[in-house]
């Protein structure tokens, strides 16, 4: 056994309990888990390089998981006392040290809430051991799930030190650091918490089609609570033929948000009724977090937006016109600025375009070469810019800001690849 991870007070993990784990998180024990989640750390780029507050990972099912982690990290980069009073230029450019720094504490935050003032449960891996667990019909070796010491950690007291202690088990390459912290949170909520978070006693916290995460790790996260449901509050859902029956969303105000917008084609195939479509979207609390970073999830790809200026929820006229910023855990960045003055200039200007003056004016000056055409020049420019801005990371802003002007800084064709299935 290791003595090492005994010496700190773990245990090893009983039989019963990978087995309600793994059937909790991934829906079965009986067949492994994607290999993914075997083999992803907490891994940022390097220093020196381009990007280096941005965790890394290909595009797998702890995306989304990666994503928050990540916009906790930019909480830290971004308004700790600690990071701005030691970075001189760039608070996007850290070091090794703030670097570690950041995801130590984004990761104590994460668990501190889901812990809700109780104790906090975490995992650790010890590859050399025999496994705890024997592997039969109904419980398939993964590796890890039984090969884990069990501990129980003061979320005050404890929890940094033997976080920042074990450091390595979530960030050296190829060591399955997003499970171990993924299980960790789990254990923490409890496993009765979160089959009551989930509405539903045989619905697993996630499912093989989720190709970057599931959504519900993304509100365990972020609120502290598993739930499928990103409303405001409590609604209580019944017709005339049934009990109303509540259903528990976000009951506060969150520090990071979440920003949500589906493929209407994507979901309508999935769906076996002919009714509409009806777009689920974030309440207020998900939607105005206390911090302007929101976790993203665009067309089933997860990233995080955010913007530099801690004011920019607590003051109406910062957000007028800003720039944010978008980050993949691909290691990809876009800039864009939001502008919410100019939607009715651009009205205006529609009116005006649409006036009886100015359509003799435009049938004047172009004759039969619209009527060959069908339409006219400004119309071709319209569309034009319709069919460059008009790309699933607009449709997720406007979830957001409504009427806002989107203007993106970079080549077009990163939009494209962000939001593309190989990246």
């Amino acid at each position: 056994m290791n003595k090492s991870f005994l010496a700190q007070g773990g245990t090893p993990i009983s039989a019963e309990l990978a087995t309600e784990l793994r059937q909790l998180v991934f829906g079965t024990s009986a067949v492994p888990m994607r290999a993914e989640w075997t083999q992803t750390p907490f891994i940022y780029g390097a220093p020196k390089e381009e990007l280096p507050y941005g965790l890394r990972s290909p595009r797998n099912a702890t995306r989304g998981l990666l994503s928050v982690v990540q916009a906790f990290a930019l909480k830290y980069f971004l308004f700790s006392r600690k990071a701005r009073s030691s970075c001189n230029t760039d608070l996007l450019s850290p070091s090794v040290e703030m670097q570690r720094l950041a995801l130590v504490t984004a990761m104590v935050e994460i668990l501190r809430n889901i812990a809700d003032k109780g104790k906090v449960i975490m995992v650790l891996h010890s590859p050399d051991d025999e496994p705890f667990v024997p592997h039969t019909v109904t419980y398939f070796h993964d590796s890890v799930t039984e090969k884990l010491y069990v501990f129980t950690l003061s979320p005050h007291d404890e929890l940094e030190f033997f976080i920042k202690r074990n450091f390595n088990q979530f960030t050296e390459e190829d060591t399955p650091g997003t499970l171990l912290f993924l299980y960790s949170a789990v254990l923490t909520r409890t496993m009765g918490k979160i089959r009551t978070d989930l509405d539903s006693n045989n619905q697993p916290l996630t499912l093989p089609t989720n190709e970057e995460g599931s959504l519900m790790i993304v509100t365990l996260l972020i609120s502290g609570r598993a739930t499928p449901h990103i409303h405001n509050g409590v609604i209580n859902v019944g017709d005339e033929n049934s009990y109303a029956v509540p259903q528990y969303g976000i009951l506060s105000r969150c520090t990071i948000g979440l920003l949500l917008w589906e493929n209407e084609c994507g979901q309508a195939r999935n769906s076996s009724s002919s009714a509409p479509v009806v777009m689920r979207q974030p309440g207020s609390r998900l939607k105005t977090p206390t911090s302007p970073i929101w976790v993203t999830s665009c067309a089933g790809h997860f990233g995080v937006l955010f913007n530099q200026n801690p004011e920019l929820l607590r003051n109406y006229h910062a957000e007028s016109r800003f720039d944010v910023m978008y980050y993949s855990c691909s290691g990809h960045q876009l800039s864009m600025t939001i502008d919410n003055r100019t939607y009715n200039e651009m009205a205006c200007s529609m009116l005006e375009r649409q006036s009886p003056s100015s359509e003799n004016n435009s049938l004047s000056g172009r004759g039969n070469k619209d009527e060959q055409n069908g339409r006219g020049n400004s119309v071709d420019i319209i569309s034009q810019e319709e069919n460059t801005l008009n790309t699933p990371l607009q449709r997720l802003i406007h979830t957001k800001w409504e009427e806002a002007h989107i203007r993106f800084h970079g080549q077009p064709s990163l939009l494209s690849y962000l939001f593309s299935t190989n990246q």
